[in-house]
């Protein structure tokens, strides 16, 4: 599978490096520095199939014109495979690279022998990873952007299994603490209001109608029996039911959205441990706390924080920050090479305390990943909707999923970059037209299949097709259009390689548009199934691969890949 990976980009880019090094073993170049080897896909027609500027970047390294660099490494390049039909150079120096139309073919057979597994690979050095995400307080249900985290989180979680790595998905709930309790008072007040108590919620209440919902539910359930004695006495059982039950709504609509958390990771569990009071024992022994103003410190700047943080109180209550340090520190005790945290975009000022505490624990900054996602804007037919009544001051992930559907949910959420904003258009994610981009890739997928299922019919048997196709029928695969395709093909394990890498799931349903879009241009000017039977035969190999790919690239994302539409 790795040699997939190596296909196109990562293989010329290997040849370079080699002619580079054969410059300077001649001493025709003499520069310790070379700069990061890049290739591009050039836009114009005539251009190539790839084009790099390494010569650009290494005259002023070299001292040399780069044009005369770019030609001292065409010289050590031109002949040294077969695949490399021409080199040219252009303008100041960039070299483009024209490859053999064999080179792009040869990775069909690639895509129907791995199949499923076409796109995975096996990473250098292979990690046990925690994604922490969604984690939303169990005091409300999951609104939108809690459903734009957990799209992002369950992406991620599933690009870094196909690159090899162990990854475990973990919800994080904050059931103690302040929150929790006004939770608890707020259905409570609720239930009293239901019998005809005039109630005034005070400040920090939550004022959703949910909150009546539950209230509701109990009074069904129980009837009045909540109404005698003291509040005091009726607060713990309120609090519980409140947080078991948004907790159950919770879990539904995880379910729902197709994710399955490895671990629902309790807050509670930290105090009933002493874990919060064991990390900070190891901070105080790293001599990394201080005592000031009557409270404890952790003193983070030592670790490029912008300020010291509060552990403890002055009143000797710790503070969350210092559960959140015995979270990450639980988080490594349980093996766990690095950790990813996402988080919503109000949380960005904690992404500096957390790595600094981190490193005060003794690990390595780069072991913790914090990814934030930015609000997620909700329009219909582009304009902005109202809140949702039933929620109080937010729409409902349910909601959301009710209306379109989980899979364009899901497409949405991830088709920008997690630290831009997104807007959401509730109608054209609705849309069974290729406006609507997912409804754009997945027709191009159900298209496929219609082809499959029209070559069938007329007596091929693909699966023989397939295994009996050779390079030769191949060659008759000379249409531009095709081409193209073969070319998009070949870029889809590199592309999950780098996705992961950089931890950018949106970069997948940008390229399954690309090749969907390739696919639907070809379909409207070729026949695939023709009078012509070697013709047909590699025209079934080509686009049963674009079949593959889109599939394989669907369910990475989480969504599925219909066959009608």
């Amino acid at each position: 599978m790795e040699n997939q990976v190596n296909f196109g980009k990562s293989a010329l880019i290997n040849l370079i490096a080699k002619a580079l090094a054969a410059c300077r073993a001649d001493g025709l170049l003499t520069g310790t520095i070379t700069p990061k080897i890049l290739l591009e896909s050039p836009k114009h027609e005539g251009q190539g199939d790839f084009a790099t500027t390494i010569s650009l970047m290494l005259a002023k390294i070299e001292k040399k014109a780069p044009r005369a660099i770019a030609e001292m490494l065409v010289t050590q390049l031109e002949g040294q495979v077969d695949w490399i039909e021409k080199i040219e150079i252009a303008g100041p120096g960039y070299i483009n690279f024209f490859l053999s139309a064999d080179y792009w073919l040869k990775i069909l057979p690639i895509i129907h022998q791995e199949g499923t597994a076409f796109g995975r690979s096996k990473p250098s050095k292979k990690e046990k990873i925690l994604i922490e995400f969604v984690s939303a307080n169990p005091t409300g249900p999951l609104h939108v952007a809690s459903g734009r985290a957990a799209a992002l989180g369950d992406a991620l979680a599933n690009l870094l299994k196909a690159t090899g790595h162990s990854v475990d998905r973990e919800y994080y709930l904050n059931d103690i603490g302040v929150q929790v309790s006004f939770l608890g008072r707020s259905t409570y007040l609720r239930y009293r209001e239901l019998f005809g108590e005039a109630v005034i919620l005070p400040e920090g209440s939550y004022q959703g109608d949910y909150i009546i919902d539950i209230a509701k539910a109990l009074k069904t359930r129980d009837g009045d029996i909540y109404l005698k004695g003291p509040e005091s006495e009726h607060l713990p059982f309120f609090t519980q039911y409140s947080l078991q039950t948004i907790i159950a709504w919770i879990k539904t609509d995880m379910q729902d959205f197709g994710i399955d958390f490895d671990q629902w990771f309790s807050e509670k569990t930290l105090d009933d441990h002493n874990e919060v009071e064991a990390a900070l024992k190891i901070l105080d022994d790293k001599k990394m706390l201080l005592e000031k103003e009557g409270a404890r410190w952790l003193v983070s700047t030592s670790f490029g924080d912008d300020k010291d943080r509060v552990v403890v109180r002055s009143n000797g209550q710790t503070t969350y920050f210092a559960s959140d340090i015995a979270y990450h520190l639980n988080k490594f005790d349980r093996g766990y090479d690095r950790l990813i945290d996402i988080w919503g975009a109000d949380h960005h000022g904690y992404v500096g305390r957390i790595k600094a505490a981190v490193q005060a624990l003794g690990y390595e900054a780069k072991q913790v990943n914090i990814l934030i996602h930015q609000l997620v804007n909700l329009l219909r037919d582009g304009k902005p909707i109202k809140m949702s009544k039933r929620a109080g001051t937010f729409v409902r992930l349910s909601e959301i999923m009710d209306e379109v559907g989980v899979d364009a949910t899901r497409f949405f959420f991830l088709m920008r970059r997690s630290d831009s904003s997104l807007d959401f258009d509730l109608e054209l994610a609705k849309k069974a037209t290729n406006e609507n981009p997912v409804f754009y890739v997945q027709y191009a997928h159900a298209r496929l299949c219609s082809i499959m299922r029209v070559a069938k019919e007329k007596g091929w048997h693909i699966d023989e097709v397939i295994q009996n196709t050779n390079l030769d029928t191949l060659r008759l695969l000379t249409l531009p259009s095709e081409l193209s395709l073969v070319r998009e093909l070949s870029q889809y394990p590199a592309l999950i390689k780098a996705a992961a890498e950089t931890m950018e799931p949106h970069r997948i349903p940008f390229y399954l548009q690309t090749l969907a879009g390739l696919l639907h241009s070809y379909y409207f000017a070729c026949r695939v199934v023709t009078d012509d039977k070697a013709l047909t035969a590699a025209r079934l190999v080509l686009v049963t691969a674009v079949r593959i790919v889109l599939q394989n690239g669907l369910k990475l994302l989480g969504i599925s890949a219909p066959e009608k539409m």
